[in-house]
């Protein structure tokens, strides 16, 4: 497993095919259910499948990148964190903290360490955090890791209209550093 990066309590690493059972079992809480029902695995088979796509992608930077994230304390997977494409040719951050492990700050320590590597990588001066406008604790950490909100309202979201937010974040060479 090749770790991208580590923080105080983290390692940050590629996906491997072992942690198909991990990231099963954190795909079906509730909240991934609610907010991000396309990232629900239903078998062990299933996320074992996009894994090793996932695990394809990691020498190109046309992404999804997509990487696991580890406690240091235990060597636990408690979710993910990724930069994937948009189809205007921007990006956006995506990232779960698993249920039992919310409201601890991973989510925040692993979007500030990873972004601005994973950035630079794809050569984005900006990206992108798209939210349902229910998932406060997604918009927290956004605000935290230095996005700026530039739309709420109604707009497309995992296949449907829903209420939601779009943030954006930039390294500082974009012309507006508000992303607009």
């Amino acid at each position: 497993m090749m770790i991208l990066l580590e923080t105080d309590r983290l390692r940050i690493t590629e996906l491997t095919l072992d942690m198909a059972f991990t990231v099963h079992r954190n795909s079906l809480d509730e909240d991934t259910k609610r907010f991000v029902p396309d990232e629900v695995f239903e078998t062990v088979e299933e996320a074992r499948e996009t894994i090793a796509f996932l695990m394809a992608q990691y020498g190109s930077a046309d992404g999804p990148l997509v990487y696991a994230l580890l406690t240091k304390d235990g060597n636990q997977n408690i979710g993910y964190v990724q930069l994937v494409p948009l189809e205007d040719g921007n990006w956006e951050i995506g990232y779960h903290v698993a249920k039992a492990f919310t409201g601890k700050g991973y989510a925040t320590e692993a979007v500030r360490a990873v972004l601005p590597v994973l950035a630079k990588r794809v050569e984005a001066s900006k990206v992108y955090g798209i939210r349902l406008m229910e998932n406060r604790a997604s918009g927290r950490v956004l605000e935290k890791c230095g996005f700026h909100t530039i739309f709420t309202g109604e707009g497309p979201y995992h296949g449907g209209i829903h209420e939601i937010s779009k943030s954006v974040w930039t390294d500082g060479t974009a012309e507006d550093s508000r992303g607009r």
